[in-house]
Order: structure tokens, then sequence, then C-alpha cells
């Protein structure tokens, strides 16, 4: 049976290959999107990619994925440092959620040390560029089908 495995991304993640090169490659969301794409292929999982700039928009999709996903992958970008709002909604989705930064958010300015995100999440991986998302659907896949 197909999983179906929600990707959510956050503001400025569209433009990816253009902005801070340094940090974030030149890999573009479509290039992530067409890697994901063939893995959940390969996986026989289904999945849905999604982009916002718009905090109120991402809160909307993390609570409709409550009925219509069998897991969240979310690099909510800027909002991960700053928005109890998406933090709130994720701590209500009952299915399994992991957390991705393209950049290590570790090695970066402090105020991105803080992830509000991290205490409600399955699980998180950082600063592995575009593979954090291969990565991410890996273990979310081993985890809907082990269920742990």
């Amino acid at each position: 049976m197909n999983k179906k495995i929600l990707i959510i991304n956050g503001p400025n993640i569209n433009l990816l290959g253009e902005r801070e090169q340094s940090q974030y490659g030149n890999n573009t969301l479509e290039d992530i999107k067409k890697e994901c794409v063939k893995l959940s292929k390969e996986i026989s999982s289904e999945i849905k990619f999604f982009q916002s700039n718009i905090e109120g928009e991402i809160v909307n999709k993390i609570q409709d994925a409550r009925n219509n996903f069998d897991g969240v992958i979310i690099n909510a970008a800027g909002f991960t440092h700053t928005s109890v709002s998406i933090r709130d909604a994720l701590n209500i989705l009952k299915i399994p959620v992991i957390e991705v930064h393209i950049s290590n958010i570790y090695n970066r300015e402090e105020f991105r040390h803080k992830s509000l995100l991290s205490g409600v999440v399955t699980g998180g991986i950082f600063g592995l560029g575009k593979d954090s998302y291969i990565l991410a659907l890996k273990a979310l896949h081993t985890i809907l089908i082990n269920g742990n």
C-alpha cells in the first residue's frame, strides 16, 4: 500500500538555486522535487510538494495533513525560529514528522540555532544539502513501514 507523504517548504525555498549558494548550493526546489519523486516511486510512496512564503498557508496545510497524509517532511525555513503557530499545528498531528534543513542551522547565525519545531517532530536532518530531503524521505518511509 502506498504511503502518502507531504513535503512542506517555507519562505524563500522557492528561490533555491539563486539565493546564498554558499549555504544552500545551486539546486533548485524543482531539482529536489524531481529527486524525491524518483525515490518515492522506488519506495512505493506518493508525495506532494507544497511551498509557501505565508505562515498561515503552511498552518492550513499542516492541519489538512491530519486526514490526508501518513507523514510529513517540513523545511519551515525562517519560520523554524519564529513560528509558534507552525509548532502548534505540528504538535496536533498524530503522524510522523521529519524536520529538514539544507544548511546546518547550528553552524550559522546565533538566532538560527533555536528550532521551535524540534521539540514536537519525530526527528530532524540538517546540513546535508538537498540530500537532507532524500534522507528524510527514506527515514519517514522506514518509520511508516516499521511503525517506529
